[in-house]
Order: C-alpha cells, then sequence, then structure tokens
C-alpha cells in the first residue's frame, strides 16, 4: 500500500526549500530505496559526519524521512528511512484565518513558567552558563529567558502555552515537539529515562529515552561548549486529537484533546518532565534552537476546523 503525504502550497514550499539541494536530493534519493545509517550516508557520498547530520535534519523537519536511534555494532546507530512513497500538493485558494487548518506557537525553552529540578541541572545560552551548575536556584535567575539548553535529574518545568485557535473555530488536535534526551553524568547513550508529557495536568504518555548523547559535537553547538558534555538528542513528538495520544506516531493512551480543557481557555499548561516514582529516572536534557542537531525550540501546532454555521 502506498504511503502519502498530503501538503497545502506553503507546506510543499518547505519540502521544495529541503529538495533544492543537489547533494540532499541524491540522499533522499538513496534513502527511498534502503534505509540507511548516517556513517553509511556519509561514506557513500563523501561527506564529513556533520555535513551529512544536516542534510538529514532538513530531509527529517520537511516530514520527507525519519531518523530512529537503533542498536548497532557500536552502541547505538542513527537510521534513516522514508515515511512516503508518494505527494499530493492541495491546491486550494487562500481564505479566511478560520478556514486555515494549523497555527503554531514557537516557545524558547527558557520560557517556563514553573519549574521543580534535583541535580544534576543546569541551564546554559548560546554564549555561557547561566547561574551555576548543580544549583536549582539558578533556574530562577532571568537570564534564564534566554537557555539553549537546560537540564535536571528528576523534576519538570513547565510552560503556558497561549491558545492559538480562533474563536470561531473548533481545536481538533495538537502535537508538541522538542529535541531532548536523558541525562547522565557527562553522557552515556545507554541511560534510559522515563519523560513524561502533560497538558494541563492531563498524561498524554510517557517515552522511553534510550541515553544521553555526546562523542560528536551537536551540529549548532557553539564551539565553547566542551565536547565532553551532552551534545544533542532526538526529535520527539507528541501528538493528541480527537482519538488519542501518540508519540512519532505509536499510540500511547486514550486521552483525546476533549479531555484537556483547552477550547475556550486562552493558554495551557504544558509540562515536560520526569517523574519522582519513575520506572527509569534518568534525567532530561532538553534543547533550544541554537544548540543540538534541531533548529527549532518547543514547537506547539494547533489544528483546528472552523464551526459550522448554525443557520438553515
Amino acid at each position: 500500500m502506498s504511503r502519502v503525504l498530503k501538503v497545502s502550497v506553503d507546506e510543499f514550499i518547505e519540502i521544495a526549500k529541503a529538495l533544492s539541494n543537489e547533494s540532499r536530493l541524491d540522499i533522499f534519493k538513496q534513502i527511498q530505496k534502503a534505509d540507511m545509517n548516517v556513517n553509511e550516508i556519509a561514506d557513500m557520498f563523501g561527506l564529513p559526519s556533520s555535513t551529512a547530520t544536516v542534510n538529514i535534519k532538513k530531509l527529517e523537519e520537511a516530514n520527507l524521512i525519519k531518523t530512529e536511534l537503533m542498536p548497532g555494532v557500536r552502541g547505538f546507530q542513527k537510521v534513516c528511512s522514508s515515511q512516503f512513497d508518494q505527494l499530493v500538493v492541495e491546491l486550494k485558494p487562500g481564505g479566511s484565518p478560520a478556514e486555515e487548518a494549523a497555527r503554531y506557537v514557537h516557545m524558547p525553552i527558557g520560557l517556563y513558567s514553573e519549574c521543580e529540578v534535583r541535580p544534576t541541572c543546569g541551564l546554559v545560552s548560546d554564549k555561557s552558563i547561566i547561574g551555576y551548575l548543580d544549583d536549582p536556584r539558578s533556574f530562577y535567575e532571568p537570564d534564564k529567558a534566554g537557555a539553549q539548553l537546560l537540564w535536571f535529574r528528576q523534576g519538570y518545568v513547565q510552560y503556558q502555552i497561549p491558545n492559538k485557535v480562533p474563536y470561531d473555530a473548533r481545536l481538533t488536535g495538537l502535537e508538541i515537539s522538542m529535541e531532548l534526551c536523558s541525562e547522565a553524568p557527562l553522557y552515556n547513550a545507554n541511560w534510559p529515562s522515563d519523560i513524561t508529557v502533560s497538558i494541563n495536568g492531563v498524561e498524554l504518555g510517557t517515552y522511553l529515552s534510550p541515553g544521553d548523547f555526546g562523542g560528536e559535537p551537536g551540529v549548532l553547538n557553539p564551539p565553547w561548549w566542551d565536547l565532553r558534555n551532552t551534545q544533542y538528542g532526538l526529535l520527539k513528538k507528541w501528538k493528541v486529537d480527537e482519538n488519542g495520544s501518540y508519540i512519532d506516531g505509536r499510540r500511547l493512551s486514550d486521552v483525546t484533546v476533549d479531555r484537556l480543557g483547552i477550547h475556550d481557555s486562552p493558554a495551557f499548561a504544558l509540562r515536560i518532565g520526569v517523574k519522582p516514582d519513575a520506572a527509569n529516572i534518568g534525567g532530561l536534557n532538553l534543547f533550544g534552537s541554537k544548540f543540538g542537531n534541531y533548529e527549532q525550540d518547543l514547537l506547539v501546532r494547533f489544528d483546528y476546523k472552523p464551526h459550522k454555521s448554525g443557520h438553515s
């Protein structure tokens, strides 16, 4: 059965940008033929590993491929696979804001409204450490707003996300994406952690992070960031709609968007953390747009439909 990706004209423009680079297009064609890891792609096309990673990231951001961390001969390896066989562009004329399919909030990771963290913990901007390492008080420093990487062993950060659904429309789904990993001393690819996401106190589900990743620099990391530290995470996507909750397309629970109490509220509470009773208390690293491998902050997508007219 063919896997079809349906996109709007605006979404197609982003896909076209991703494929406008000849090397990236060649990589995409090869992944269409067979799953490959990053090192295999770098070797096949004679590219540095960092360049191959950047190109793969662009294809993943365009939703053309997916990457998964899989066991390899030496630890874990990032395996790339094709998402779709066909691309369909829906050519619809522009309409009023109520006819739009989605709206987005890009939330900087340092703009949390509430937190409770335990060491090891810390925050850094793209220029320096914020406050002191392993001191939870640093999470209340005014400079936290500029954080590009934050980490803690146990606890949570909570964000107030503004409701972007038009007043004459109905919320049908939410997608929350972020780059994250576990929090080990320095780094350790085999360091499991149960990371839970909840909205307004309702849990969407828990992701088992396999480890804390380092050994090679994150694509976006500033030069001063020591290679002995955590370098990058994985891009994970929680989604809740009218049928249930999912992570990376895999069903997590029966929680639906109607249970979240968002529809008439000006904002909602998004909590990300490691619970004290988690089976794997392996901590959390959360990356901003200037750290790690993905040039994005905490990204929230609102899906909605216009209310049907009550007139006959």
